[in-house]
């Protein structure tokens, strides 16, 4: 499969490409944090990148695959964890990146834009699931060094523990429009960090199935 053929996101070019990937991905990101991804248009996307329309086609297709690819590059480009030497030291800091991405005005528009082209297009869902993969891929070893210190249970499910710390700040950017301030930042971290030191986000089936038994069991261990 040649450059043209391959699938949008799954080629890492150099060079003339590279620069050509970089400024349509650039002005991809900007019009949908203007317009959205139902206005979303291959044709202005070339010309506002001074880039051939043709080329534009023939690389990312549709605009959903420009999304794909644009998802690709967020990707690569996300920090690494921190290591801070407590499991709630690590969430906040986890937590205060994702506001800071949602709270930002261009990323944040961009984030809704990105989302509701997931709801209507598989493609896009699809890069969407591999780019937060990524990033709880990427921020697990923090749960993993907190279930070693012992501030959370052997078992621990790290994407558990990390989704419910971005899980209301995502539900203030996407359906409450509340603030995402320090206070809400600060309530998420604390939030899952204590669930995970009760074990709520243990998936062995032993637990699970002890949990089910006896609820009051959560937070004895």
């Amino acid at each position: 499969m040649d450059h043209d053929e391959a699938a949008p996101g799954s080629v890492r070019p150099g060079g003339r490409t590279a620069r050509i990937r970089a400024a349509v991905l650039r002005v991809a990101g900007d019009l949908l944090a203007e317009r959205g991804f139902g206005a979303l248009d291959l044709g202005e996307v070339a010309a506002a990148a001074q880039v051939g329309k043709t080329t534009v086609y023939r690389r990312w297709r549709t605009p959903a695959g420009l999304v794909t690819d644009l998802l690709a590059d967020m990707a690569e480009q996300s920090l690494s964890h921190v290591d801070t030497g407590t499991l709630l030291a690590d969430l906040t800091t986890n937590a205060r990146l994702v506001a800071e991405t949602l709270t930002d005005p261009r990323q944040g528009r961009l984030f809704r834009a990105v989302i509701a082209a997931a709801t209507c297009d598989e493609t896009a869902a699809a890069a969407l699931r591999r780019f937060y993969d990524v990033r709880l891929t990427e921020w697990a070893p923090c749960i993993a060094a907190a279930i070693r210190r012992g501030e959370a249970p052997p078992g621990t499910d790290a994407r558990a523990v990390l989704s419910a710390v971005s899980g209301p700040l995502y539900y203030r950017l996407l359906a409450s429009s509340d603030p995402i301030d320090d206070t809400t930042i600060c309530a998420a971290a604390a939030a899952a960090t204590c669930a995970a030191r009760a074990g709520v986000f243990v998936t062995t089936t032993e637990t699970v199935a002890s949990k089910l038994r006896d609820p009051s069991s959560v937070g004895a261990q």
